[in-house]
């Protein structure tokens, strides 16, 4: 009887078990010795397809930003809206892998999908009007914000123990206790609070420059 054949080694075989990993256990924990056990192969065998740990966290990340929808700055859709639409997905995208996050905070580098990213804010806020200057800064403002909203959750920076929060020490925390209850609402209110409030201010100031 023939032995069942194992799954040839692949790029998108060592991101997917790379991924995985970044996933369940953090940064840390990607090595070309372990991802080799992971995938059942020698370690040697993962140098035909990347050279470093670093290439294969790049295309890890990239793989991620890939999933970023960019349409809405190519299909005519409002800058203020695009910006919008735009954000949500990221952080989105983002949130599914927290772990990558402050990796992907260095920047693009040569990253495809991350330069594809880039270039699409950018593009989409010069070709709405924006002076290059403040297009390049929104960009940046818009990636800080949403990478800060995906790296963590401000409703579990709180324990569910209302003893925790005297209120002699801490005298408007009374309901400090319930915001771990309430995690998804909280984070995701204070991203939409946060994304309007940086839009809204960026639709006065594009008022202002016209």
């Amino acid at each position: 009887m023939a032995r069942p054949r194992k799954p040839l080694l692949s790029r998108e075989r060592i991101v997917a078990a790379a991924l995985a990993l970044v996933d369940e256990e953090g940064l840390q924990a990607v090595s070309t010795r372990r991802l080799a056990a992971e995938l059942g192969v020698s370690g040697p065998s993962l140098y035909n397809h990347f050279r470093t740990k670093d290439e294969i966290l790049d295309a890890v990340a990239d793989t991620v930003v890939a999933q970023v929808d960019l349409s809405m700055f190519d299909d005519g859709t409002r800058w203020t809206d695009a910006l919008v639409r735009w954000a949500r997905s990221y952080r989105a995208a983002l949130a599914a892998h927290p772990h990558i996050v402050p990796f992907l905070a260095q920047g693009p580098g040569r990253r495809p999908a991350g330069l594809r990213l880039a270039d699409a804010v950018f593009g989409g806020m010069v070709n709405a009007g924006w002076p290059p200057g403040h297009a390049t800064r929104i960009g940046a403002m818009m990636r800080y914000f949403v990478a800060g909203s995906a790296l963590g959750s401000f409703a579990r920076g709180f324990v569910d123990d209302p003893t925790a929060y005297d209120p002699d020490d801490y005298p408007h925390l009374g309901q400090a206790h319930l915001l771990p209850e309430h995690q998804q609402r909280v984070d995701e209110g204070a991203f939409e609070t946060g994304l309007r409030a940086l839009v809204d201010g960026l639709a006065i100031q594009y008022e202002r420059l016209r």
